[in-house]
């Protein structure tokens, strides 16, 4: 191979830093090398991270393989210790150009590879400008990095560091050359999204940034948010749910779990009657929103009816977009030394949680049939309206706006017929 080759698991921030880290070792010069920016949010996420590592280096035998990401960054030393790794780079290092330059040799020892600082020392996150998010026809914007919130199962602050927020004057200019290179829509990003701003002067929030960004940005046609906090909602982005058409009606909310007793001992800032507040007064003020979710199943602790509170939770917060993870413990937190539950008994909560989950796609989808939607096409035969749901759009052009009419559904996607376009009067 030649050039430079980026494998990305996880989150989108992680795909977003993928082209600052593509564009960082072109500029030092890297030459056939693959560089894997790896997760941690679960053990299954960084099993998979070693297993595409070892695929690499079988088809790629005399390639470098530079290993970054959390996972780098959590467990330094089980990366360096695969023969497959020529060097590991820590979450800071791999926005750095100097840090692929001077790469150690093949064949070195294992702590040599390692170039990982102590991310908790980080105070700032530098503005990053990128000019496309590769294979993607949405484009990320970091608006901030690490968190400084500690769940009791959560290892990404160790991986991420502290919250740290990038100025909004950076943001506009990202916006605004992604809009000049075609993106139609551009989503906000981060590992914390919603405690944006905190550390800038004058604290300006989430809500805030994205009312300065369609203002300064005219050009922007959708603006959506990634993973937030509902607790931490403010006036501003109120304001944009009720009034701004611009501002897509889908959330996805970080709830984690639905009984008030285990997300205390997951330390989360919310209640299970917080959940459920913020997604009626969201429905209310508007009525086309669609909510995404991520909830763990077989958290240490659970019963059977605290575990059935998840389940009800999602029912009454209508939850179009349930992402389901078994709970896998990290080391090193908290929640890794309570009481654990069989491993077979997560999977069977999981696999529960997930029907329920199936059951509210499928109520979403049906109730989505003969609307009309304005869908945005992607690469690969799908497409999103602007509530997140996706559709077959074969035989449509990528990146185009398209209105249509909801047909009907696969169990998985609607499906759609594009309307006529009217000539104008």
């Amino acid at each position: 191979m030649s050039g430079v080759e980026v494998i990305t698991f996880g989150c989108r921030l992680n795909t977003y830093e993928s082209e600052v880290m593509r564009g960082e070792a072109e500029k030092a010069g890297l030459n056939n090398a693959i560089l894997v920016n790896t997760c941690a949010v679960t053990g299954e996420a960084v099993r998979q991270a070693r297993q595409a590592i070892r695929r690499a280096r079988r088809d790629n035998p005399h390639a470098r393989i530079i290993v970054t990401g959390c996972a780098a960054q959590t467990e330094k030393d089980t990366f360096a210790e695969m023969p497959e790794v020529d060097a590991v780079l820590g979450n800071e290092e791999k926005l750095r150009s100097a840090s692929y330059r001077g790469l150690p040799d093949f064949g070195v020892s294992a702590e040599e590879k390692v170039r990982v600082n102590d991310i908790m020392s980080v105070r700032e996150t530098a503005p990053q400008l990128v000019k496309s998010i590769d294979g993607h026809v949405r484009a990320f914007i970091q608006v901030q990095n690490g968190c400084d919130h500690r769940c009791t199962f959560c290892i990404i602050p160790f991986g991420r560091g502290n919250s740290r927020s990038v100025p909004m004057g950076a943001m506009v200019d990202q916006a605004r050359k992604l809009v000049e290179a075609g993106y139609r829509e551009v989503v906000l990003t981060g590992v914390d999204a919603t405690s944006y701003g905190d550390d800038l002067p004058g604290k300006p929030s989430l809500g805030l940034l994205a009312k300065t960004l369609l203002k300064q940005v005219p050009e922007i046609l959708r603006l959506r948010l990634s993973s937030i906090d509902g607790i931490e909602a403010d006036r501003h982005l109120w304001d944009l749910i009720a009034d701004e058409v611009r501002f897509m009606p889908h959330l996805h909310l970080s709830l984690q779990h639905g009984d008030d007793l285990i997300l205390k001992r997951m330390k989360r800032r919310h209640l299970r009657d917080d959940a459920i507040a913020f997604c009626h007064e969201a429905r209310r003020l508007r009525p086309d929103i669609s909510f995404g979710a991520d909830m763990i199943a077989g958290f240490p602790t659970e019963s059977e009816a605290m575990a059935a509170n998840s389940a009800s939770l999602a029912d009454e917060c209508g939850i179009a977009h349930l992402h389901v993870f078994p709970y896998s413990p990290r080391p090193g937190t908290p929640a890794a030394r309570m009481p654990q539950l069989d491993r077979a008994l997560v999977k069977e909560r999981a696999a529960q949680l997930r029907e329920t989950g199936r059951r509210l796609h499928l109520s979403h989808l049906a109730s989505m049939v003969d609307s009309r939607q304005m869908i945005l096409v992607e690469n690969n035969g799908l497409a999103h309206t602007e509530n997140f749901t996706l559709v077959e759009a074969d035989g449509l052009a990528p990146r185009d706006l398209v209105p249509v009419t909801v047909t009907g559904h696969n169990g998985k996607h609607l499906t759609v017929q594009a309307d006529p376009v009217l000539p104008r009067s």
